[in-house]
């Protein structure tokens, strides 16, 4: 599938749409062709959409002949984590049941995707009720990690399915949701782009929430400019600060963080190794590399580990929305729940109290820098016999979310981006954060550092299984 016109730029397809040399239906075929050729071993997809997305196309087709242009994704191909609300399709939320009929109607976010006419491919697995970092789910199985032909490796969560669908070559774009991690994390682990905005930049309202403080919603593309267009194509109808992303800066002109502490510890064999042969790449184009350390992360990851938000506000959601849902939950996912149970009200006050400093020091600390930069996730993909011991399952996840719950719990956007593979041959992203309301600088700054260290296909290459 590498000469799938969906492996193309979404600049390109978008362009392509309206001049005639590219037709959605053509897009679609693609998808379909690489869904029989691989479908089954990715398992990306809980909900396949492809033979009515063909009808989907054919009709933006006849649209596009005559003149109308509903917007900037009109026509080309998404993939959508289930745990957003989309008419016409059940959510699961990754759980063992579907979810009241009212969990398909759509919020702000479907709605201002929907309204451009894209062909929907499907929705994608997710960990039970997103909560989990390494795309395990036991009602529905994990996504195979497609850079490993011989072990099944996690593709990261809990948006599990979103990158696994971009690799295969069934869509160009995903939408995820990132409460700790979870757009990031599998961006990382399957060697793809992916952005966490801001908290409140973007409406969770018909998300299935993990955590009402944290969760915000994401993309996955192949690519940071991927990320750009498609940013600009929602943005400005769901936020009171649309702000287009402005032409890249000179790498130059940019000064980068580094921090010595924390984010580079029990890295797998290769990550640090990539990551800084990346920034040296960019120091090298000019670049200003400081050492830069944010106050705090030991504090952050402390209460991660105690439990943070999720733990308490996912248990409030399931015992008043969805009691029945209980007990099926995943075992990974009912220790957690069921240990929310031991948690007083007024330490679930004062860990929000503690957010509010975080959030402060960090935003005060990102002023000295343009973005700073870390691994995105210090662990290679796990392989599933891997987590069967006792205690595995939780110390690897604890450890994929270690890097990227920092952006969480600090109120920040992120943005990953692959830079290279590991010593077991898998993909390792980097990490770029910023202050809050940043994100279409962030990603101004991601396209000035993707031009200088190349997309994910120019640096990985193609997975074994394509």
């Amino acid at each position: 599938m590498t000469d799938s016109p969906l492996n193309r730029p979404l600049r390109e397809q978008h362009a392509g749409l309206r001049s005639g040399k590219l037709t959605a239906t053509a897009l679609v075929e693609a998808s379909l062709e690489a869904y029989r050729a691989r479908g089954q071993q990715d398992h990306a997809y809980l909900t396949w959409n492809g033979e009515a997305a063909r009808e989907t196309a054919r009709a933006t087709d006849a649209v596009l002949a005559s003149g109308g242009d509903t917007g900037p994704l009109m026509g080309l191909l998404v993939s959508i984590k289930d745990i957003y609300a989309v008419p016409g399709f059940p959510t699961y939320a990754g759980s063992a049941r579907r979810l009241p009929r009212d969990w398909e109607l759509p919020g702000p976010v479907i709605s201002a995707l929907l309204s451009q006419l894209p062909s929907v491919m499907g929705k994608t697995h997710t960990v039970e009720f997103a909560f989990g970092g390494l795309g395990t789910n036991a009602h529905w199985g994990a996504p195979r990690n497609p850079w490993d032909q011989v072990h099944h490796r996690t593709p990261g969560g809990s948006s599990a399915g979103a990158g696994v669908s971009l690799i295969g070559g069934t869509a160009s774009l995903a939408l995820g949701t990132d409460t700790a991690g979870s757009v990031r994390v599998p961006a990382s682990m399957t060697g793809v782009a992916g952005l966490k905005t801001t908290v409140g930049r973007w409406s969770t309202s018909q998300i299935v929430p993990l955590s009402a403080t944290l969760d915000t919603p994401g993309l996955l593309a192949n690519c940071v400019d991927d990320l750009a267009f498609a940013f600009d194509a929602l943005d400005g109808s769901l936020t009171t600060r649309p702000s287009s992303v402005p032409a890249p800066p000179e790498l130059a002109d940019l000064t980068f963080g580094v921090p010595e502490a924390y984010f580079w510890e029990d890295c797998s064999p290769g990550i640090a190794e990539s990551v800084q042969a990346a920034i040296r790449q960019l120091e090298a184009a000019g670049a200003r590399i400081v050492t830069l350390d944010l106050p705090r992360t030991d504090e952050v990851f402390t209460l991660f580990q105690q439990g943070g938000l999720a733990a308490v506000e996912l248990a409030a959601f399931l015992k008043t929305q969805l009691p029945e849902a209980i007990e099926s939950l995943d075992p990974n996912v009912a220790a957690r729940v069921k240990a929310a149970d031991d948690i007083p009200g007024w330490e679930y006050v004062r860990r929000c109290d503690v957010l509010r400093p975080l959030s402060a020091s960090a935003a005060d600390c990102l002023t000295r820098v343009d973005a700073l930069l870390t691994p995105t996730v210090t662990l290679t993909p796990p392989t599933l016999e891997s987590l069967d011991p006792d205690g595995a399952y939780p110390r690897a996840n604890m450890q994929a979310l270690r890097n990227t719950v920092v952006g969480n719990f600090m109120g920040l956007c992120g943005l990953t981006l692959p830079v290279g593979k590991d010593a077991d041959g898998m993909p390792v992203g980097l990490q770029v954060l910023a202050s809050p309301w940043q994100d279409a600088r962030l990603l101004a700054i991601g396209q000035a550092m993707e031009d200088r260290l190349g997309n994910g296909r120019a640096i990985l290459g193609t997975p074994p299984l394509q």
